[in-house]
C-alpha cells in the first residue's frame, strides 16, 4: 500500500513538473520584429509569441542566437521554438508549424554613399560584393539563382561589413532599414533599399522543434489561433 502511494505520488510530481517544463525560445537578431532591449529579447514579433504563450499557460526563456545557432538548437531540443522563420520545403518536414509571426517583403539594401549603386535587375545585383546569414532562407534562394555571396552568423554582422564597405550589398526588408540604423547608431538615411527581389516575400514562423509533444503543439495552435484578427496580430504581419 505504501509503496503505491508513493508510486502516484511520484507519477502526480512528475505529471505537474511536465505540465510547467519552460520552453526554449530562440530567434535571430531583426529590428524591429526581434530586438535587444534591457538585456532582455523585443520587439513585435517578440510580443505576438509571448502573447502565444501566455495565452496557452506556457511559460517561455527567450534566447537570441546568430540564426544558423538558433536553428541547429531548434531542430533536436524538445520544448525548443524558433521564430521567425520561413516555411520553405527544406524545412517543412523538420518542425511543427504554428503559425505566422512576421511578414517580410526582401531586396536588396546599400549604403546611402558618394558610391553610385544603381540595380534595376537581378543581373544587375552579380556585379557587386554581397553579405547574406547563414542559413537564412535568402541564401538558399540566391545560390539557387546562382548568386555568389559572403556568408554571416547574423544580419547585423551583415549589415556592419556593409557600414564598413567590406560588400556592398545585404538582403532586408525596406521597413527595417531605419530599425537596423538606429540600432547601429547610425544616421537614420544611411542605408538606401534598391530593388526587391521577388522570391524573397516571405512569412516569417513561428515553429516547434520535432520533439515537442502533440499535446503542446496543439496548446499552441489553439492559442495562436485566438490572436488571428487582433491588432498584435496585424501590428506583427503588417496586414
Amino acid at each position: 500500500m505504501v509503496k503505491t502511494v508513493v508510486t502516484l505520488m511520484l507519477v502526480t510530481l512528475l505529471s505537474s513538473f511536465h505540465s510547467w517544463a519552460k520552453f526554449t525560445v530562440v530567434t535571430e537578431l531583426s529590428p524591429p520584429n526581434q530586438t535587444w532591449v534591457n538585456n532582455q529579447v523585443a520587439g513585435v514579433s517578440t510580443e505576438l509569441v509571448k502573447a502565444i504563450l501566455d495565452i496557452a499557460a506556457l511559460e517561455g526563456e527567450f534566447y537570441m542566437y546568430p540564426w544558423a545557432r538558433a536553428l541547429n538548437t531548434a531542430k533536436d531540443k524538445p520544448n525548443t521554438l524558433i521564430y521567425s522563420m520561413a516555411k520553405t520545403p527544406q524545412r517543412e518536414a523538420l518542425f511543427h508549424w504554428i503559425g505566422p509571426v512576421a511578414l517580410f517583403h526582401l531586396g536588396f539594401v546599400t549604403n546611402q554613399s558618394p558610391r553610385n549603386i544603381q540595380i534595376e535587375t537581378l543581373q544587375d545585383a552579380r556585379q557587386y560584393r554581397l553579405a547574406v546569414q547563414r542559413d537564412d532562407v535568402a541564401a538558399q534562394v540566391l545560390h539557387r539563382l546562382g548568386f555568389e555571396f559572403i556568408e554571416t552568423a547574423d544580419i547585423q554582422q551583415s549589415y556592419h561589413l556593409l557600414a564598413a564597405n567590406k560588400v556592398d550589398l545585404v538582403v532586408d526588408d525596406p521597413r527595417y532599414i531605419s530599425a537596423m540604423a538606429q540600432a547601429m547608431r547610425l544616421p537614420d538615411g544611411h542605408f538606401r533599399y534598391v530593388l526587391d527581389i521577388e522570391p524573397l516575400s516571405v512569412r516569417g514562423y513561428l515553429a516547434a522543434s520535432l520533439a515537442t509533444s502533440p499535446e503542446r503543439v496543439a496548446q499552441l495552435r489553439a492559442a495562436y489561433q485566438q490572436l488571428v484578427d487582433t491588432p498584435l496580430y496585424r501590428r506583427a504581419l503588417f496586414e
